[in-house]
């Protein structure tokens, strides 16, 4: 039998990189903390540590997976490249004008987010096409020659081309780069009717812009990643998890960079869609919380709700409309700043807030002892005996309770005149209810609910809040999977290699011309094997096609399947389908139109086994015989959120928790990446595929 390629898993976070490592016989998984100044290192230090304690040669791992905040960042930060933006003449206010309404209508202060791009580097050229993409104005070359000055008199480091209608004509935008790129070869270059080939021209303008935006600063980023793994002697194929959810190639990944901007959470969501398939979980929610934000995330029958758009920096945590608008490939989630580093302070009004702002790894938590003074959720936590100072991380370095103490005292404990045990546990139930209101908006704009559905909770600091937030939201039953600290890491071990194009091509059903759609079809086809074909050589690929139609008149579309067959009849029953499930009901003797097609390539999902259990079988009623003895590594004192007091809790192993195992609260239940927490009212035990799950013993059984 031919050995299994070692795959490597690599999750760069605000505050730890997480990396997992996939064996012939199961998986190993290692944190270390992030490096913001030269991210790569933290990665490549990590490798380097993990492969070497395991034994296992650089050039034995044949490819690298690796997800990264390095895009996001840039966006929120503003620290891109200095971009400009060429457009058809009259259209270059559009990027500010947005879509002219006021998202938060009673707010006379409402901010949204500046454009990337501010006006005197938005340059007009002569040239127009219709909606057809019939030529209206012939570009005026002259016009794009004069541009060329300005770029270099602006010291311009990557330039985005978006003309009006180049969705359905590609060729003036060609154009204009062919003669720029003639004259500065070296500049980067980003064109509408390839990073975003759709209706809409804020969502395709803005979209463009911010590819254009964060381009060099991750090609940059990920030549040096390539190099380092190169000069280690990792010279296997590197991959990068994108925000669908799917794993692309080094190339497409520099060319489209925005498609990495929630490469992260997705991973997250690939492993907790692995899960409810294994335990049978139909209705799920997920919930990721590690160093920096907290994300949430609904998956049905397995699979995680997607979209084709999402908001980057908004001015208004839970506002729509209020960031900048980005159309691409998305698993849909809420994220919020509520992570383990989120910094707690007291306002004006005597009330504790808890984030954006967040530590970080430098300076990091007070209890880091790297130089941090603000008190965040971490310091909390250990404040309220959540956390083995010694254990943290796996041991790679020991938290200072002590400053943590202080830091919560000082910053949170003082101001509010209450002691600073009252204040960590202030913090504590703030950063909880955050997430729990953000996940109650996010299945309210989904129209669904959140007390029957399973909670899947992994990140390093999502097992310590987990069983509380489920209180919070009515949920009966958590899941914590095996190596929770890493899963997002996990995650991409899982994706399939993938693409996704997209062409927006009009056409009524009553007039659809299935010859045309056909080849358009095939077209997509092509560009989307060319842009895998690198990462996935010789391997079988399938295809899914999609629709997004709407009713004439309508503003929105809803996305319906296309089988192999184009007959308007069919794409008629398929919308009405899907038009029927969401609304209830179908607008019968309308017409009905599709405004854009998807084609996705995609391999299968990537295998890989979770490490052997050990599973002693449970006691049949009557048996004399006693269960395994569960390993108790110790007790500390926990402060409890029901009764507002300290209870003395026993520490246990997590590897000691078996199938055969009941452990009932309080309970604390220790890993090398994190610390479950097991309140009075909860028990915990043991899947047969080894994750844990945490029940409500105060309630009745409300999984699904």
């Amino acid at each position: 039998m031919t050995q299994q390629p070692l795959r490597l898993a690599i999750d760069i976070g605000g505050t730890f990189t997480d990396l997992a490592l996939a064996l012939t016989d199961g998986i190993v998984t290692a944190k270390r903390l992030t490096t913001p100044a030269a991210p790569e290192q933290g990665v490549l230090d990590g490798i380097r540590t993990l492969l070497s304690e395991h034994r296992i040669s650089p050039g034995d791992v044949s490819m690298v997976i690796h997800g990264t905040t390095l895009a996001t960042n840039a966006l929120i930060e503003r620290k891109g490249a200095k971009t400009a933006l060429l457009t058809t003449a009259g259209l270059r206010d559009s990027l500010e004008m947005a879509q002219e309404n006021r998202f938060a209508q009673y707010d006379i202060g409402a901010n949204r987010p500046r454009p990337l791009v501010p006006r005197y580097l938005r340059w007009p050229v002569t040239e127009r096409l219709n909606w057809r993409g019939e030529v209206l104005t012939p570009l005026d070359e002259t016009s794009v020659h004069r541009i060329i000055a300005q770029l270099v008199a602006h010291g311009i480091e990557s330039l985005a081309i978006g003309f009006i209608h180049a969705y359905a004509n590609p060729a003036h935008e060609q154009q204009a780069a062919a003669i720029i790129a003639a004259e500065l070869p070296e500049l980067s270059l980003s064109l509408s009717s390839e990073v975003c080939p759709e209706v809409r021209e804020y969502e395709r303008q803005s979209t463009t812009v911010a590819n254009a935006y964060v381009r060099p600063v991750m090609a940059g980023y990920l030549a040096r990643l390539r190099a380092g793994l190169d000069e280690l002697g990792c010279a296997g194929e590197l991959l990068l998890m994108s925000s669908a959810g799917t794993l692309m190639g080094l190339d497409a990944a520099k060319r489209y960079p925005i498609r990495l901007v929630e490469s992260g959470p997705a991973g997250g969501a690939i492993l907790a869609a692995q899960i409810a398939a294994e335990e049978g979980y139909e209705r799920v929610v997920s919930y990721d919380m590690g160093g920096t934000t907290a994300k949430i995330c609904l998956l049905d029958s397995a699979t995680p709700l997607t979209s084709r758009s999402l908001e980057v920096a908004r001015a208004y945590r839970f506002m729509r409309g209020s960031g900048l608008p980005v159309r691409i490939p998305v698993i849909e989630m809420v994220e919020i700043g509520a992570g383990g580093g989120s910094i707690a302070s007291v306002d004006a009004l005597g009330r504790i807030g808890v984030g954006p702002r967040s530590a970080g790894s430098e300076p990091g938590p007070a209890c880091y002892g790297r130089g941090g003074l603000h008190a965040t959720v971490t310091d909390a936590d250990l404040a309220l005996g959540k956390l083995d100072p010694q254990r943290f991380a796996g041991g790679s370095f020991t938290l200072d309770t002590a400053a943590a103490t202080e830091a919560v005292r000082e910053h949170v404990a003082a101001p509010l005149g209450v002691e600073h045990t009252e204040a960590a546990f202030g913090i504590a139930e703030v950063v909880d209810e955050n997430m729990a209101a953000a996940a109650r908006m996010h299945a309210v704009e989904r129209g669904t609910n959140l007390a029957r559905r399973v909670m899947i909770a992994f990140g390093g600091a999502a097992p310590l809040h987990a069983a509380r937030l489920a209180q919070k939201l009515a949920i009966g039953t958590v899941v914590i999977p095996r190596g929770a600290g890493v899963g997002s890491a996990i995650g991409f071990l899982r994706a399939p290699i993938a693409y996704e194009v997209v062409r927006s091509r009009y056409a009524r059903l009553t007039e659809l011309n299935s010859a045309r759609m056909d080849t358009i079809f095939r077209q997509m086809y092509g560009e989307a094997r060319d842009l895998i074909s690198a990462a996935a050589p010789n391997t079988p690929l399938t295809q899914r096609r999609s629709a997004y139609m709407r009713y004439v008149g309508q503003g929105h579309e809803i996305q319906v399947t296309v089988d192999s067959s184009l007959n308007s009849s069919e794409l008629r029953e398929s919308f009405e389908q899907a038009y029927r499930q969401l609304f209830g009901r179908i607008i019968p003797g309308l017409e009905i139109e599709v405004l854009s097609w998807t084609l996705r390539l995609s391999t299968a999902p990537l295998p890989v086994r979770w490490p052997p259990m050990k599973t002693p079988p449970r006691q049949t009623p009557g048996a004399t015989t006693d269960a395994p003895p569960v390993a108790v590594t110790g007790a500390r004192m926990l402060f409890d959120a029901d009764t507002a007091g300290w209870l003395e809790t026993p520490v246990y192993a997590r590897q000691s928790i078996t199938t055969a195992t009941v452990v009932t609260g309080p309970a604390l239940i220790e890993e090398d990446e994190t610390t479950t927490v097991v309140p009075p009212a909860f028990s915990a035990t043991s899947s047969t595929c080894g994750h844990l799950i945490i029940s409500n013993t105060s309630t009745a059984d409300t999984t699904s």
